[in-house]
């Protein structure tokens, strides 16, 4: 029996029927894309968190750790005494002394020390202390007539305290302490000056002071007169004019200063003297030493208080 085969249609995509050939893989769904997307978050997520800080070990063990104590600062602000040198700052010059002589006096040894280490006094610094002695005894008198004896008494003490400063600062510079004659006499021209300036009393018991006080000064002349005339034929003597400064001096004090003008009319008149020319001295030096031996050169001048 012949069958008819009904021919076949033609085909247009014959790769359908190819089994040799996948099909397509089907696109998913949007939601299905979507769940992927989050999974893949949170999988990222979780690995960040692996490698967090947080959760580093080495981090947890070094905020496990006990965190050290607070140091208490050097400088923290407490009361406290001022150092040496802020305290030295605030010590005027008196207060200083003060502090110094009482340190000296309770070790002596520190006493020697300072005396080798303290640089010489000069001629000006000593005359400048001896002035204020003097303004001191100046301010203790009182004011308006009052009489001789209470006034004596007032200043009393001032009056002994410049004498003694006197008494002290003499001996530093006369020879061998001080081997500078012109030095010497510079001191003793202002100490003398200082002694012209003592008051006077009316009762001899208060005189004294005055009067001991020339004696000891023209003994100090006499010494430093000497011992400069053995110096370069007394050079300073008679360069300085210091025969004529002592003769003012001696007239001022009323010829209380006999010591020192006795030397000076010894040297200056050796100095002075015939030369080995057999030259004789000016006539205006010899007439100059004849008053100062006499005791009446130049003009008579009152001496007052002051």
């Amino acid at each position: 029996m012949n069958v008819l085969l009904s021919p076949q249609p033609p085909s247009f995509f014959p790769h359908q029927h190819d089994p040799s050939r996948r099909s397509p893989t089907r696109s998913m769904s949007p939601f299905h894309n979507t769940m992927q997307s989050r999974k893949r978050k949170a999988d990222d997520d979780g690995d960040e968190m692996s490698v967090s800080p947080t959760s580093s070990p080495a981090i947890q063990s070094r905020q496990l750790a006990p965190r050290p104590s607070k140091k208490v600062r050097s400088n923290e602000l407490v009361g406290r005494p001022l150092s040496l040198p802020r305290l030295l700052e605030t010590l005027d010059a008196t207060q200083l002394r003060a502090v110094l002589q009482t340190i000296c006096e309770r070790q002596p040894e520190i006493g020697e020390e300072v005396v080798k280490s303290a640089p010489r006094p000069t001629v000006e610094c000593a005359l400048q202390v001896l002035k204020e002695y003097q303004d001191k005894l100046r301010d203790a008198f009182p004011y308006g007539e009052s009489s001789s004896d209470y006034t004596y008494f007032r200043v009393r003490q001032p009056l002994l305290a410049l004498i003694d400063a006197l008494t002290d600062f003499t001996p530093q510079y006369l020879p061998p302490n001080e081997t500078s004659a012109n030095v010497s006499l510079q001191y003793l021209d202002g100490a003398t000056k200082i002694i012209h300036s003592l008051p006077e009393w009316e009762s001899h018991s208060h005189r004294h002071h005055k009067e001991n006080t020339y004696d000891e000064i023209s003994k100090a002349w006499a010494l430093v007169i000497n011992e400069a005339s053995k110096r370069g034929g007394g050079f300073v003597l008679h360069s300085g004019g210091w025969d004529q400064t002592l003769a003012k001096h001696n007239q001022q004090s009323g010829g209380k200063l006999g010591a020192a003008i006795s030397a000076m009319a010894a040297n200056v008149g050796w100095v002075g003297g015939p030369s080995a020319g057999g030259q004789n001295p000016p006539a205006g030096q010899s007439s100059i030493l004849d008053q100062l031996m006499a005791g009446n050169y130049g003009s008579p001048v009152r001496v007052g208080p002051w």
